[in-house]
């Protein structure tokens, strides 16, 4: 007797697609753009640190008005009067609850089982409501990945919905990263590039770092893809004095007020910005506030690229290929692996707070048409239920 064995030429007829509900399936929003905000500042005009009030009112000033995706209270190496930076944000850090609900809240805090980490830990313990991110200084280099799981078990009781970002600053990191990211509670790690070339003996440069350090950071985004875990690009040195106005939000403006108006510090650092998002970067470090724009252009999608890879989806929709098939769109070839970048796309400017509900509620219905098996594969952040 014959048997019929029927060839099903689908290879997703029997997949387990995703029914999307919510905007909450995208996954958290990004880092994105974070100003490193110092706490207690020195002058060097007066030769002397910030007393409190000068402090909280530079903070009352600027912090609660900042357009960056997070702010970094620094209280490792970037902090000399750590007890009263720490009492100073004691103060100030319950503010950001109703002024400014958009801006997240990272606190810098000391290596692990130091004296002054001890101290971070009972301020973290008390401002746990309004803290987001613990970054976590040369995280696994005296304890390994125990480092991040103890601190996570610590905030677990505290507030479980703050996140850990290590630190990768030593090759002794680097070799553990797949273990520092093996825990819930870290979603992306930082590549802190001067220290690790510090480490290293490597001697970088403000204008090529990212070639000179290209290898390594490489190395860090191949673990954390593995891991469907973000990458925290390197934060500049170089300091202009230029802003570029935020009205500015396509490539070609921001090209031209570069060369009308940016500083060679400006190309430059835009030009790092670049080529991190390029690589499919989670965010970056400022130091200076005429950067967090800069960056933020280089790191967003634009409205264009956006209105683009829109059509393009709409385009595979209609011709039945997002799944399998090829069509022709503006004198290009495209096939599903283009799709599934048009839609990476659309989520990359989602994570950055910059898709509006409409564009946000196409997005979602894209992915209702796929499985889970091809969304895990371009959005590894996300939820899938």
């Amino acid at each position: 007797m014959s048997q019929d064995h029927t060839y099903n030429s689908d290879p997703y007829a029997n997949a387990d697609y995703c029914r999307v509900v919510s905007p909450h399936v995208l996954g958290d929003y990004w880092p994105g753009i974070q100003l490193y905000y110092p706490p207690v500042k020195y002058s060097p005009a007066q030769g002397i640190y910030e007393d409190l009030e000068a402090a909280s009112k530079r903070m009352k000033k600027h912090a609660l008005n900042t357009h960056a995706h997070t702010l970094i209270f620094d209280l490792e190496d970037g902090c000399r009067q750590k007890e009263m930076s720490r009492e100073l944000l004691r103060n100030e850090l319950p503010a950001f609850m109703t002024s400014n609900k958009k801006v997240s809240i990272a606190v810098r805090i000391n290596p692990f089982r130091t004296e002054e980490y001890e101290r971070d830990i009972a301020f973290v313990r008390d401002m746990a409501d309004v803290i987001d991110v613990v970054m976590l200084a040369k995280a696994g280099e005296a304890y390994g990945a125990a480092e991040v799981r103890d601190l996570s078990n610590l905030l677990a009781g505290w507030n479980d919905k703050i996140t850990i970002q290590p630190i990768i600053e030593h090759p002794k990191s680097l070799k553990i990263a797949h273990e520092l990211m093996q825990y819930s509670t870290v979603k992306h790690v930082v590549f802190g590039i001067h220290d690790f070339s510090k480490a290293m003996g490597i001697h970088i440069t403000p204008e090529h770092w990212t070639e000179e350090l290209k290898y390594f950071m490489n190395q860090l985004m191949f673990e954390a893809r593995i891991a469907g875990k973000g990458v925290i690009g390197g934060v500049e040195t170089l300091i202009g004095s230029s802003s570029m106005p935020e009205k500015f939000l396509e490539p070609h403006d921001v090209r031209r007020w570069l060369d009308l108006h940016g500083e060679n510090e400006s190309r430059i650092v835009y030009k790092h910005a670049c080529q991190e998002a390029a690589m499919g970067l989670t965010g970056k470090q400022v130091i200076h506030p005429a950067h967090i724009h800069l960056c933020k252009v280089a790191y967003t999608p634009s409205p264009t690229e956006i209105t683009q890879k829109i059509k393009i989806l709409k385009a595979a929709i209609e011709a039945d290929a997002l799944l399998g098939g090829a069509i022709k769109f503006e004198g290009e070839m495209l096939d599903p692996p283009m799709f599934g970048k048009a839609l990476q796309t659309l989520l990359r400017a989602n994570a950055l707070r910059a898709l509006g509900p409409e564009d946000t509620k196409f997005a979602l219905t894209v992915m209702q048409m796929l499985p889970t098996q091809v969304i895990s594969q371009n959005w590894p952040y996300g939820l899938i239920l």
